[in-house]
């Protein structure tokens, strides 16, 4: 069954018309010349992004030859998706605590304690446990310090002759030739281990994941949509199942499932359904367009400095200049609003959302 959906997708991504028109702000929706675009920007201002060609027999027409799809390696994943929801109602219980002396009547300050159903952990620095008591060293001491009263300086050896510096035999008088396979130092031997002997190391070491992410564009739905490619800390592919550990529970086998990579003709890799990814961008990118208009109609109703001439040269005096400046910059500038380049960075912040515990948004300081 999944095969032949397979084939259906793949029969309609093919008979989609391409996008020519730029809805973005509209629906939510790029043209492939807006995602490529918007790749360049986020390749240039992020370097982890990379551009790359995939195989040539799947590359699509509508797009460059060496502009295919986007990637990034080794983007850590330092704990488990579960670790961050708390749904456990014993554990979230709060409770009231009253640090004042209830023999002086007085009342003191009152602190809630958050999470007081959750059990401690013995292992950690905050509880270490039982503490063995340090043995007492003194008698110890004592002896050493009775064993060094009893010292007699009195019965000294006698200091042997020291030989003359002259009479040590020189390395050439031996005829010791360099060449000499009896004479010649040892080579060192390296000693090679397997790497089936190595034993991964447990414990308080922290076992970090590793993905490679891709962005691809879907003709279908107009819109990037994401893929990733899980490994362990020895770099062994993780199994679906790991791969769901990753991922919000919202979207574990719902809107994040294992499909074919489009670009490749073997590999299978978990991906983000795209079917609702023009409807939360449009919502967003309204958001932050408002946002950056209100920004740049503020810039343009600030007052304008005057422009400043190099090397100190001063204007006639006649107001040419001032006005030549005054009709550069126009009265009637159009805001532009929020620019198409910006789709991707706002796309990897929405992707975030779906797997929180995977570093895919790079752009947190744009």
């Amino acid at each position: 069954m999944h095969a032949i959906q397979q084939q259906y997708w793949s029969i309609r991504d093919y008979l989609s018309p391409v996008l020519k028109e730029s809805k973005f702000k509209e629906h939510g929706r790029i043209t492939p010349e807006e995602f490529v675009a918007a790749g360049d920007f986020l390749a240039y201002k992020f370097p982890v992004w990379t551009w790359e060609k995939g195989d040539s027999s799947k590359a699509r027409d509508y797009l460059p030859a060496d502009k295919q799809y986007l990637v990034t390696r080794g983007v850590p994943c330092l704990r488990r998706a579960t670790s961050l929801a708390y749904t456990d109602a014993d554990e979230d219980a709060e409770r009231l605590l009253n640090f004042g002396d209830p023999s002086v009547g007085g009342d003191g300050d009152e602190w809630v304690e958050t999470h007081a159903g959750r059990k401690p952990n013995l292992d950690s620095a905050a509880n270490p446990g039982e503490i063995a008591d340090i043995p007492d060293d003194g008698a110890q001491d004592d002896d050493l310090t009775t064993g060094v009263r009893n010292m007699s300086l009195g019965n000294v050896l006698a200091i042997p002759e020291i030989p003359d510096i002259d009479e040590i035999p020189d390395m050439e008088e031996e005829d010791l030739e360099e060449g000499d396979a009896a004479t010649a130092a040892p080579k060192a031997t390296l000693n090679v281990i397997d790497p089936s002997q190595v034993e991964v190391a447990t414990g308080n070491l922290l076992q970090v994941r590793t993905y490679d992410v891709m962005i691809t564009y879907d003709k279908y739905y107009q819109t990037p949509r994401i893929w990733l490619l899980g490994y362990d800390e020895n770099r062994t592919p993780l199994t679906p199942s790991q791969i769901f550990q990753d991922v919000s529970a919202d979207h574990a086998l719902k809107t994040v499932t294992i499909e074919p990579f489009p670009h490749s003709s073997s590999l299978q890799a978990a991906s983000v359904h795209p079917c609702k990814h023009a409807s939360v961008m449009k919502k967003v990118i309204e958001r932050m367009n408002n946002s950056v208009m209100a920004e740049q109609l503020a810039q343009q109703k600030a007052p304008k400095e005057k422009k400043k001439w190099p090397f100190g040269r001063k204007t006639s005096g006649t107001g040419k200049d001032d006005k030549n400046v005054a009709a550069a910059v126009g009265d009637d500038e159009e805001v532009e609003g929020m620019r198409v380049d910006f789709y991707l960075v706002v796309f990897l912040k929405f992707i975030a959302s779906i797997v929180p515990t995977i570093e895919v948004d790079s752009t947190t300081s744009f």
